[in-house]
């Protein structure tokens, strides 16, 4: 495991939860990180930072994380996700809406509208040693790992997405 890529990103996921509670928003982990902040441990190397925020709330996001030094890059629309940069780390905020009969949606790019698991935000504030953040819940993790392939069929499961389906599914066991 790169220690000091994970020393990396876990000051970027610290100070992006700073930001996110400075600004009174709120933010949860998805993927790879969720999943660890959920079970306590780090398991493996992540290749980025994946975020959940509610669309009302992204230019003050990418507002406040542009002054500290975060740089966008290219990436899916908008609407639908931002995409920046810091050290050489990328953190990756895909949007959240609610649809008119109050479920969690996908805000925009080609999938506006759709729905995201039920129950998604309710997971429970994840911890890795003295760090503290809210994480999606297990089971929206384990259906989002499981579906995503269904979904975007462009996008094939991973072997890492098995092993982090096995390690959830465990753990809510």
């Amino acid at each position: 495991m790169d220690r000091d890529r994970a020393s990396r990103q876990l000051g970027l996921i610290s100070e992006v939860a700073a930001v996110a509670a400075r600004l009174e928003v709120e933010v949860w982990l998805r993927g790879g990180w969720a999943m660890d902040f959920f079970l306590g441990e780090i398991t493996r190397d992540h290749e980025d930072i994946d975020w959940f925020a509610w669309a009302a709330d992204a230019r003050r996001i990418e507002a406040a994380l542009r002054e500290r030094g975060f740089v966008p890059v290219d990436g899916p629309p908008a609407a639908q996700q931002l995409d920046l940069v810091r050290d050489g780390e990328e953190s990756s905020f895909a949007w959240l809406a609610r649809d008119d009969a109050g479920r969690v949606v996908v805000a925009g790019g080609p999938w506006a509208g759709q729905p995201w698991p039920a129950g998604m935000l309710d997971g429970p504030t994840g911890r890795l040693g003295h760090l503290r953040c809210r994480v999606i819940s297990a089971a929206a993790q384990i259906e989002i790992k499981q579906m995503m392939p269904i979904w975007d069929p462009g996008r094939r499961r991973r072997p890492k997405d098995a092993e982090d389906i096995a390690r959830l599914a465990a753990a809510l066991t």
